[in-house]
């Protein structure tokens, strides 16, 4: 999903971390690369607003678009720092 609005990141907002159909995972990337968890954007959430708003800003928290994390096991939000659940490396739970 691309974003290109405030609407836009709202509605991927509000559409939650997974994609629907499928249920596979997904995080945000910034216009500069960075990849952001959803709780890492709902945390950040003013700075993301303002970035998009702003269109010409280069803060790095300007959001351009979700994406699916198909098989990046060691994935960390840029923000936060958790790590972005993947569809299909997840490491096995000993």
């Amino acid at each position: 999903m691309n974003i290109k609005t405030v609407s836009d990141f709202r509605a991927a907002i509000r559409q939650g971390a997974y994609a629907w159909p499928g249920g596979y995972p997904l995080y945000f990337i910034t216009d500069d690369g960075a990849a952001l968890s959803f709780k890492g954007a709902k945390e950040n959430r003013r700075n993301i607003l303002e970035a998009i708003a702003c269109n010409h800003t280069r803060s790095g928290w300007r959001i351009v678009a979700t994406q699916i994390n198909w098989d990046e096991s060691d994935l960390y939000c840029d923000a936060i720092g958790v790590r972005i659940e993947s569809a299909y490396e997840e490491e096995e739970e000993e």
